[in-house]
């Protein structure tokens, strides 16, 4: 094994693999900071903690998991002679699911719907969980795919998928902050899944749409959010200097 990750194509392949790998972290990062925020503070940080390591399991079972994962490229239904695949039925399940999962905390957050609390803390944690696992195993599908186009070998894609998660677990709490302090940034995140569910449905009826379109509107209403934060404080700034002045 050691000779392998001696060679230079093994570390050119292991970036490839290892940039993708972020990206979709970022995704998931994203979803779990969402998740967790239903749940009661002192529940949170292990709810992520936990959700990642299932994330980073369920991508590590599907690298091995190889020949039933391409078996998923084969037709499996036929509807007005359009042909389905095992991952085509995934993706678009699974988009729908993030699609209205996603609708459902936005407009819980945005019309205030209080649940109780003692169901949160009773149930809240399993099923926040659960929807960590199911919408991962959904996001993984593409990458492992990807991976299995660009190397056969395990240990390479193992590696890149565990130095990813190192970067997942130092990045979640900032994000995982933001999310909580700044009201914007959750809704740019809800808003964010939408958008990605609405992709990986487009995936499985074999519309093909360039994911960086996505990421450049996610990246231009981070920065618009991040402008208005400024703004809000620069102008309670001079509420605070005027209100000295009169005092």
């Amino acid at each position: 094994m050691l000779d392998l990750f001696m060679q230079p194509d093994t570390w050119v392949i292991f970036a490839t693999l290892f940039a993708l790998e972020i990206v979709l972290g970022i995704d998931n990062v994203v979803f779990i900071s969402v998740l967790c925020e239903r749940l009661p503070h002192h529940q949170r940080r292990l709810a992520r903690n936990l959700g990642i390591s299932l994330a980073v399991a369920t991508r590590i079972l599907l690298v091995f998991s190889i020949s039933w994962v391409m078996s998923l490229t084969q037709p499996v239904l036929e509807v007005m002679s359009t042909s389905f695949t095992g991952r085509d039925l995934i993706m678009i399940a699974g988009g729908a699911f993030l699609i209205l999962k996603s609708l459902k905390e936005l407009w819980s957050w945005l019309v205030h719907v209080e649940t109780s609390q003692s169901t949160h803390v009773r149930t809240g944690l399993t099923v926040v969980l659960l929807q960590i696992v199911a919408v991962d195993a959904v996001f993984s599908m593409d990458s492992v795919i990807t991976a299995i186009g660009l190397t056969s070998d395990v240990p390479i894609m193992v590696a890149a998928i565990l130095a990813s998660a190192v970067v997942m677990v130092l990045t979640a709490q900032k994000i995982n902050e933001l999310v909580s302090l700044y009201p914007g940034f959750k809704t740019l995140a809800l808003l964010f899944l939408v958008l990605l569910g609405g992709l990986l449905m487009a995936e499985g009826f074999a519309i093909h749409v360039n994911k960086g379109y996505v990421y450049f509107a996610m990246a231009f209403g981070l920065i618009l959010e991040l402008c208005h934060i400024r703004l809000r404080k620069k102008l309670a700034l001079n509420i605070s200097a005027d209100t000295s002045k009169v005092s």
